[in-house]
């Protein structure tokens, strides 16, 4: 057993002070006091740091210098994981974005073969398109874009949840007889990449959809006389959405508004791409050559494909730019993730017999360690062992 000693801990539900977080193999036992842990266990002495449920990211395209579009392999995902707890994130949905179907094919063959050994660092694929409106595709490859297909549906639902968590889809594209074996399967359908008028996206709730992917981009806006796509996720409280927290994608003041009105259904993606973890200054997306510049990924033409950001750092830029309290931009980035994929039984919290996946950061929130399905990793122990002494403190 490992015990984690002298932090501050946020749960997911609250913050306490003077406990530590039991770990035994995988799973978290239980919070104590230092004088009941067990004599037996080993304790790691934080100095004072903070420690937080594993970050999950639902839009993870790439990261670390890969992307999954272009290797589509075991290898792929290992450095994406290693390059994730980097940053705090411990699980993820690596993205794959509008391909061929035998790209999608592949990406379910090796999602699904690699969660039998890893089912807790990869928690499913997401297939973001290729069934988008084309007039929103983005980055997206053009020549991919193109309406659901019976058999490729066909193919996902029977794939499951558990190989395919989520499917991004533009819902005026999309017929329920589409939808539904998704739906019926448990694979969380998210509107994105749309042209939805404010009509067809409520359609689209009722037939199945239950979050937005990437609110504000790629969407149809919010306008006097034209909710859009936007007005309706704000509009309906019981729909999710991801937002991308880097200040480029979105205006930090939408952000705030938007989390005024949606609460615990906003959480926090990056959408990733390669250069986040790494100092690579362009990739390919899309068929497009994307260059990293001053903090943001732009194609020539000036479209935006994807981010350099990191968890910890969208965390951070809700707290110091949007003024959102720490415990709840920890839970945006954590317990909100796992409910809107149906995971919250095992992950977003530290609570008994949750997954033992654990960011450690210290008081300007730099991420000093992880506890990776019950491995410790310390990035940086002597910044942990003075983290009290760190020069922000937290909200």
């Amino acid at each position: 057993m490992l015990a984690l000693t002298n932090c501050r801990i946020y749960t997911g539900l609250e913050g306490l002070e003077g406990f530590a977080l039991l770990i035994e193999c995988d799973r978290i036992q239980g919070l104590t006091t230092a004088a009941d842990l067990p004599a037996d266990c080993e304790r790691v002495d934080l100095g004072g740091a903070s420690i937080a449920p594993g970050f999950i990211d639902l839009q993870l395209n790439g990261c670390g210098g890969v992307m999954f579009n272009d290797a589509i392999a075991a290898a792929t995902l290992d450095i994406m994981h290693q390059t994730n707890l980097r940053s705090g994130t411990t699980s993820f949905l690596p993205t794959l974005i509008t391909t061929s179907d035998a790209d999608m094919q592949a990406a379910m063959t090796v999602v699904q073969a690699y969660r039998q050994n890893h089912p807790h660092s990869v928690l499913g694929l997401h297939l973001e398109g290729p069934y988008l409106n084309p007039k929103r595709k983005g980055i997206h490859n053009g020549r991919y874009v193109r309406s659901p297909d019976a058999e490729m549906i066909a193919a996902i639902a029977e794939a499951g949840p558990e190989t395919v968590r989520l499917v991004t889809l533009a819902p005026e594209m999309a017929t329920a007889a589409d939808m539904a074996p998704l739906t019926q399967a448990g694979i969380v359908v998210s509107a994105g990449h749309t042209n939805a008028n404010y009509g067809q996206a409520v359609e689209g709730f009722s037939q199945g959809v239950t979050m937005a992917t990437h609110l504000f981009n790629a969407m149809s806006p919010w306008q006097s006389r034209q909710p859009g796509m936007v007005g309706a996720v704000l509009d309906q409280s019981d729909i999710y959405a991801g937002i991308i927290a880097d200040g480029h994608h979105v205006h930090f003041t939408s952000l705030a508004l938007a989390h005024k009105l949606k609460g615990d259904r906003l959480l926090l993606v990056t959408d990733a791409t390669p250069p986040a973890g790494t100092d690579m200054d362009s990739f390919i997306i899309g068929g497009q050559r994307v260059y990293y510049r001053d903090g943001k990924c732009v194609s020539a033409e000036g479209t935006l494909g994807g981010s350099a950001l990191t968890m910890i750092a969208a965390i951070a830029n809700c707290v110091h730019h949007v003024g959102i309290p720490l415990p709840e931009a920890l839970r945006m980035a954590s317990g909100y993730p796992a409910q809107a994929i149906h995971v919250a039984d095992q992950y977003g919290q530290l609570a008994p017999g949750y997954v033992a996946n654990v960011s450690i950061f210290d008081s300007a929130l730099r991420l000093l360690g992880v506890v990776d399905r019950g491995h410790l990793q310390l990035f940086d122990p002597t910044a942990a062992a003075s983290a009290h002494a760190q020069a922000r403190a937290l909200p």
